[in-house]
């Protein structure tokens, strides 16, 4: 492999540990939130009101999910 391939593998695989690291369900959520907002754009009330409640949903099922694998 060249030089230059190996450079490329390890930046993606510093941006994987970086974005995804332990807790995947956590980068795909907050893609989620942003799509999210994006789309609610619009309804500017409305969208601030789903887009707290889907962060804090979101904080709420990470936060049960890490305490039932600590347990």
């Amino acid at each position: 492999m060249s030089v230059v391939g190996k450079w490329f593998k390890a930046f993606g695989r510093f941006w994987w540990e970086f974005l995804i690291g332990d807790t995947p369900e956590l980068f795909v959520a907050v893609l989620a939130v942003i799509g999210l907002a994006f789309a609610l754009h619009h309804e500017r009330v409305a969208g601030a009101v789903v887009v707290i409640v889907a962060v804090l949903a979101c904080l709420a099922l990470s936060t049960w999910r890490g305490r039932k694998r600590a347990a």
